[in-house]
């Protein structure tokens, strides 16, 4: 995460909602406090019902699931998804429910299958599927099932992915 938000131009705008899996016992605001210095954007644990707002990354808390609730965040203890909670795939369901074609998910390096089934809703509602390319992952369980569950719009070096980002948010097509 912190590779990404190092090359993402301050013209990307969008709020940025990350489910990253964390231990229970991990302390709130670490992971936070650790992306800040990559960033100009502030970063936060998000409360329930914490709207979304411009030029803000919001990090699901640990042992809560984060969903998108339109114009705001929502925050859940239902069982974990894929042995975690919070979820990707939880969270990139409810932004493409909540944000149709206007939605992008990106799915990074990971050891388990979270997240594909989510990107592929992000897809089926009109939105944008990127994925770290397996072979520049760490571990490339995560990006492999993305792949093998939809038809992403990008497989990319994760040196690169900002740069699509801002193409989809920033560019104005000719």
């Amino acid at each position: 995460m912190s590779r990404l938000l190092d090359g993402l131009h301050d013209n990307v705008r969008q709020p940025i909602v990350v489910a990253q899996h964390r231990a229970a016992e991990s302390q709130d605001l670490v992971l936070g406090r650790l992306l800040q210095h990559h960033t100009r954007r502030l970063v936060s644990d998000p409360d329930d019902k914490t709207p979304l707002e411009a030029d803000h990354v919001y990090i699901g808390p640990p042992d809560y699931h984060v969903l998108v609730d339109g114009s705001h965040l929502a925050l859940s203890t239902d069982a974990p998804v894929q042995y975690a909670r919070p979820s990707i795939d939880v969270l990139f369901q409810s932004a493409a429910d909540s944000y149709g074609e206007q939605a992008i998910g990106i799915v990074l390096t990971g050891a388990n299958s979270d997240g594909a089934e989510g990107l592929a809703r992000i897809k089926e509602r009109g939105g944008v599927a990127i994925v770290q390319d397996p072979e520049t992952s760490e571990k490339r369980a995560m990006p492999d099932a993305a792949i093998a569950a939809t038809i992403a719009d990008a497989i990319l070096p994760l040196e690169e992915i900002p740069g699509f980002v801002y193409g989809l948010c920033c560019e104005v097509p000719a």
